[in-house]
């Protein structure tokens, strides 16, 4: 696992009221253009761009991936409205760094036999997540923005 030298905080930015609205229209955008049925992805990251993306004008479904299955309740790894095998999910997360956790809940998706219709970052720290997602997901990967855009005057990882 690679640790960076310097701290974004995407949920104060996407949290606040202009941001919100703005990544809600992006994200719902991007999962129309892909033909989603479905928007959403690991717990915590995504939560914010996945319910902003159900309230931008996305049709699909919203979900989350839990990091593992609770020993109670339903003991459902994917939470929200039932999805059917060839469901397509568009995976949102708000910082994608070596893509670890979007790789986790790619896995999940397709074991439970949804198929995977792109990933979609708020923000790209630079540090192989994208190409680590690319090659697992076999989708598009779209980043909304990258370290490169807020901070130009980082040390390189």
């Amino acid at each position: 696992m690679a640790t960076a030298s310097y701290y974004i905080d995407a949920k104060r930015a996407i949290l606040a009221p202009a941001g919100f609205a703005a990544l809600g229209e992006l994200v719902a955008l991007q999962a129309a253009a892909w033909g989603a049925t479905a928007v959403g992805g690991m717990t915590m990251g995504a939560d914010p761009s996945r319910l902003r993306g159900a309230r931008g004008g996305f049709k699909g479904n919203a979900f989350f991936v839990r990091k593992e299955v609770k020993a109670h309740g339903l003991a459902r790894r994917i939470e929200g409205p039932p999805l059917a095998p060839g469901d397509r999910c568009a995976v949102v997360e708000d910082v994608v760094s070596t893509g670890g956790s979007t790789l986790a809940a790619i896995a999940a998706l397709r074991d439970a036999g949804l198929e995977i219709a792109g990933v979609i970052a708020v923000l790209d720290r630079l540090m192989g997540g994208r190409e680590a997602i690319e090659a697992a997901a076999g989708a598009p990967y779209v980043a909304l923005t990258t370290v490169d855009d807020v901070h130009p005057q980082r040390q390189p990882q």
